[in-house]
């Protein structure tokens, strides 16, 4: 039920952040994409707050909350003994650095975006006709690449979605053999556990010998 809440959570909020594009509209058709995309120049106030309430905040809040979990980890082991410190598990280790990555290129792919969007905002009539038009293109398309490297990520740092993409490349590539390994693991785990109806026959033999 948690899970089924967040997940409806998640759709609200976004439905919510893109309601207000049409009542300012700001999205417009732009031939540098080739798709309707954000007008950073419709309105300047609506921008700005774009820019703080999907960016700055989410980055400030963030690099917020792991600098106070490594602060918390140093102040950790300096007053634990050596002899008696607790070391970190390589799963929660895993994870944490699985999240930092993701933090750090989501950072990295989406301020060019936004620094433009804010550039533009503060001044649309000066600063919009200098941007060149690759700038705009090649952070548009890192902003939006950011999707495609989550997944990469996961599957370099988690052991369970790699094991899970190379089952979906054996599927692709060989599923006659993939389909055989599905089959032989459906059989072989009734084989493992026998029924209580067997464990009964074999008792009520062995009581009349």
């Amino acid at each position: 039920m948690e899970y089924n809440a967040y997940v409806c959570l998640i759709w609200v909020l976004t439905v919510l952040a893109t309601v207000p594009n049409f009542f300012v509209g700001s999205l417009e058709y732009d031939p540098r994409v080739y798709s309707c995309t954000f007008a950073q120049t419709v309105s300047s106030s609506y921008t700005i707050t774009v820019v703080v309430i999907h960016f700055i905040v989410p980055i400030t809040v963030v690099t917020f909350c792991y600098l106070r979990i490594w602060i918390l980890v140093i102040q950790v082991r300096r007053k634990v003994k050596s002899e008696t410190k607790p070391r970190m598990k390589q799963s929660d280790f895993r994870n944490f650095l699985t999240m930092f990555v993701v933090f750090v290129i989501f950072a990295f792919c989406w301020a060019p975006l936004n620094l433009i969007g804010l550039a533009v905002a503060i001044n649309p009539k000066e600063v919009a006709p200098k941007i060149p038009e690759w700038l705009f293109v090649l952070s548009y398309f890192m902003a939006y690449f950011n999707s495609c490297l989550n997944a990469v990520i996961y599957g370099l740092l988690n052991q369970n979605f790699r094991k899970e993409y190379k089952r979906i490349l054996m599927s692709l590539w060989m599923p006659r053999l993939f389909f055989q390994e599905v089959s032989r693991g459906g059989t072989e785990c009734p084989k493992s556990k026998p029924s209580p109806a067997l464990n009964n026959n074999d008792q009520m033999r062995t009581d009349t010998v």
